[in-house]
């Protein structure tokens, strides 16, 4: 079990006003890797970022800033304090208004407003943002109320939290509740505004992309049910990003992020909360813990979980080792540190491959595990078996009645994104469920789950999760395994042969199929060949019509996916270009949103095969007739100069 970390070096932060950010690092510094765990209560493992009172905005002044003023910047020899006007004394602290202008590219995406770290810390770039969601809701959204923060402690985290509980303040909430450290997952946070009753909440994250100061930062809002904001929401702040001119900003000190409890600034209230204690309760109301304990302390099943450096490290010991009884040492990288241990968070087959080889070795444990970087995905592997996501949430709805509580009495209805295989619409099928296929995006199953339609979801990119919260969730998804291996082997006594990961796996293909599935990712291409690339494949599809034949496939529908939400009729436009064939096969290209630069070809291939005698096919062979005809099609090397995938999973 890798547990270390390194000190962050000292940085030196001049500001004007503490809005703008920009470290200066010490000659002496190698790396930036800095330990988040919380798990030492006695001490905070970083001192307290602080402002310089030289230029901290907050001083007393007497003259008011004009609104033509040009926008605060920061310099290393600033000495006085840009201008700024006091707005009122609201909620017994005082209000400042610190002038701005709007900043280009703050576009909010899928999962919200991803950039490389280095841009969130330009001058007013994050404030403007968090100020511009402020001004896009309504007041009642948030006066006088509970705001929920958290996030996967990357680089930035701890400073960009100081400034957000400032502007909170400043807007009129009454309370934040922000995790110790600053550490909350993506899954908790979504837990704990609906177990808070708080009115939404914001998640620092940039989820699966590399952490540090070279890399990747990330921030969201979430709504009173606890899913992603929805597009009309995202859709205003962008518009007032163009638009901003002031941000509002308590002047009350920083917070101490490293001590649990509750400081009082005038009315304004923030609390220190334990990340894990809601996250885990919550756990325990959903599975039944004392099955999954009998598995993970029988001496002969071994478990081995990943967290990656990431934050679910901070939940793995609690939860896994703690509760249910798992060896210490079966938690592999279980320190979240800043920037991943050096380490890109994404549990595929490529990034977690120190998981793959020991799965893969000899004398490979029974269940292997992993997360990202904020816990909302997951990989489950078994010994020398890779779950593809697309099965493994057909094989949770499948056994999901009989082997977790919190669905006795059945689920609601099933769900996946457009890309995701058709593995779940048969599940749906045979077991008489509502099914609905949406695009990608968690937002879209969240309307579904407030409604009552829809139980148990997930996403081909390694997103799994159910009604539990309005987030995928990596932890629930690892759980919902356990239950399923522990309930086939509760009758199991010691000695007898254990029903494995991947006899599930194929005992659900020979009941329902096998759908072959897999994604070919072109990461950081240059947007504008990929931006051609599917402009020339939206013109081959309205060119295309049913009955026309490619090379031994015959269309059946080709189209650019739009969806039409079945609860409150909005419509959600060119979401993936599609070629189904009329054997089930389908070929679907396209452009991520989820990274910070450049743009993400995403090409997924799937084909049905009914025959047992073939399901044990190596899915790259079973595949490879489509996939050659989807690199000719698109011509995709042609576009985007891409002779391989960075990624196949």
């Amino acid at each position: 079990m890798a547990l270390y970390a390194t000190k962050l070096p000292k940085l030196n932060y001049s500001l004007s006003p503490i809005l703008n950010l920009q470290p200066q690092y010490s000659s002496r510094a190698k790396r930036t890797t800095r330990s988040l765990s919380f798990l030492n209560s006695t001490a905070s493992l970083f001192p307290n970022f602080s402002f310089s009172k030289a230029t901290s905005p907050f001083s007393s002044s007497s003259s008011a800033a004009s609104y033509s003023s040009p926008p605060l910047t920061v310099t290393a020899s600033s000495s006085s304090p840009s201008p700024s006007t006091t707005l009122t004394e609201s909620q017994g602290i005082k209000i400042n208004l610190v002038p701005t202008k709007p900043i280009e590219g703050q576009k909010t995406g899928t999962s919200g407003l991803r950039k490389k770290v280095k841009v969130f810390m330009q001058d007013n770039y994050l404030a403007n943002w968090i100020q511009a969601l402020f001004n896009s809701l309504p007041p009642e959204d948030y006066k006088n109320g509970v705001l929920v923060l958290g996030g996967d402690g990357r680089y930035f985290n701890r400073e960009a939290a100081q400034i957000i509980i400032k502007i909170a303040a400043g807007n009129g909430v009454g309370k934040v509740l922000v995790g110790k450290e600053g550490i909350l997952s993506t899954p908790a946070v979504s837990a704990v505004i609906r177990k808070r009753k708080a009115n939404g909440g914001f998640i620092m994250s940039a989820s699966h992309n590399p952490g540090g100061p070279e890399y990747d930062w990330g921030i969201k809002f979430n709504y009173s049910s606890g899913q992603p904001a929805p597009e009309s929401i995202t859709d205003k702040i962008y518009g007032n990003t163009l638009s901003i001119s002031e941000i509002k900003v308590a002047e009350i000190p920083d917070v101490d992020l490293a001590c649990l409890g509750v400081t009082k600034y005038g009315n304004f209230t923030v609390e220190v909360v334990d990340p894990v204690a809601d996250y885990l309760e919550l756990m325990e109301n959903v599975f039944d813990f004392s099955l999954i304990r009998g598995l993970l302390s029988r001496p002969d099943f071994r478990f081995i979980f990943d967290a990656m450096h990431a934050v679910t490290g901070a939940y793995a010991i609690p939860i896994f080792v703690d509760k249910l009884g798992a060896s210490l040492n079966s938690i592999s990288n279980g320190v979240p540190l800043e920037d991943f241990g050096h380490g890109h968070p994404d549990p595929n087959l490529t990034y977690a491959k120190d998981l793959v080889n020991i799965m893969y070795g000899e004398n490979a444990p029974d269940f292997g595990a992993a997360s990202d970087g904020d816990g909302d995905r997951n990989m489950i592997l078994g010994r020398e078996f890779f779950v593809t996501p697309s099965d493994s949430v057909a094989i949770i709805g499948a056994n999901a009645q009989e082997a977790i509580p919190y669905f006795q009495a059945g689920p609601k209805g099933l769900a996946r994104s457009m890309p995701t295989s058709g593995a779940l619409d048969r599940v749906a099928q045979k077991l008489n469920l509502p099914f609905y296929e949406v695009p990608t995006g968690w937002k879209f199953f969240g309307n579904l789950m407030d409604a009552g339609k829809l139980s148990i979801c997930g996403e081909e990119s390694f997103g799994t999760g159910s009604d539990h919260i309005r987030e995928k969730d990596g932890i629930w998804a690892v759980l919902a395994w356990l239950s399923i291996i522990a309930y086939h082997n509760k009758d199991k006594k010691p000695g007898e042969k254990l029903f494995s990961v991947s006899d599930v796996v194929k005992e659900h293909w020979a009941t329902y199929g096998r759908n072959f599935f897999s994604r070919y990712d072109y990461e950081e291409c240059e947007s504008e060949g990929a931006n051609k690339m599917v402009e020339y494949l939206r013109d081959l599809v309205s060119r295309s019509k049913a009955g026309d034949t490619y090379g031994n496939y015959v269309l059946q529908l080709a189209d650019d996916f739009n969806y039409i939400d079945p609860v409150d009729g909005s419509v959600a436009s060119k979401q993936g270009v599609r070629f189904i064939f009329t054997d089930g096969s389908r070929i679907i290209f396209r452009l991520s949103g989820t990274g910070s630069a450049g743009a993400t070809v995403r090409l997924y291939i799937e084909q049905f095969e009914p025959d047992t005698s073939k399901h044990n096919l190596d899915a790259q062979d079973a595949l490879k007739p489509l996939i050659d005809l989807a690199l000719s099609l698109s011509k995709l090397k042609d576009f985007t100069g891409r002779e391989k995938p960075t990624v196949i999973t």
